[in-house]
């Protein structure tokens, strides 16, 4: 159990460390400072919205070509990678005292025509496990591909 939230710790860590680098997209393609980048970031309180406005601000006449396709590669990386984030944030863990064995357990419903389920469970395995270490490197491999953006073309820090 402890190891399996230390894992769950360390992607939330990633993931928030690497969300935070899109100030710098966002004083670099917005032509602002920092400062007034921080303050547009915290006036956007979800992950999909940051992500819109960088898109937005990419794809704007002013941003060249180049740039525009690499910014929307990373946050089409980031996105993708937001799913499993957002599904180890949004749900419940138990845990079997005897096996140790963990479950998920998803806080949305899900309904079709005739019915409704909610809190859909699934076990956390040696699977499950692997796709959050897997997420977790590939999210540190969009903060260092940022950085190497914000360097390069000189944005902000």
């Amino acid at each position: 159990m402890q190891d399996i939230l230390l894992l769950i710790g360390q992607l939330n860590y990633t993931w928030t460390n690497t969300e935070s680098l899109l100030i710098y997209l966002i004083a670099g393609l917005a032509r602002v400072d920092k400062e007034t980048a921080i303050v547009i970031f915290l006036t956007l309180n979800t992950t999909r919205a940051r992500i819109d406005l960088v898109e937005r601000l990419a794809k704007m006449s002013k941003t060249p070509q180049p740039l525009r396709e690499e910014i929307l590669a990373l946050t089409s990386s980031l996105g993708r990678e937001a799913a499993l984030r957002n599904k180890f944030n949004h749900c419940i863990y138990s845990f079997d005292p005897e096996s140790g064995q963990g479950v998920t357990q998803l806080m949305r419903i899900f309904e079709d025509k005739s019915e409704i389920k909610y809190g859909k469970v699934e076990r956390l395995d040696d699977r499950e496990i692997a796709r959050i270490q897997t997420c977790i490197s590939s999210i540190t491999a969009i903060n260092r591909r940022i950085w190497a953006l914000v360097r390069r073309h000189g944005f902000p820090v």
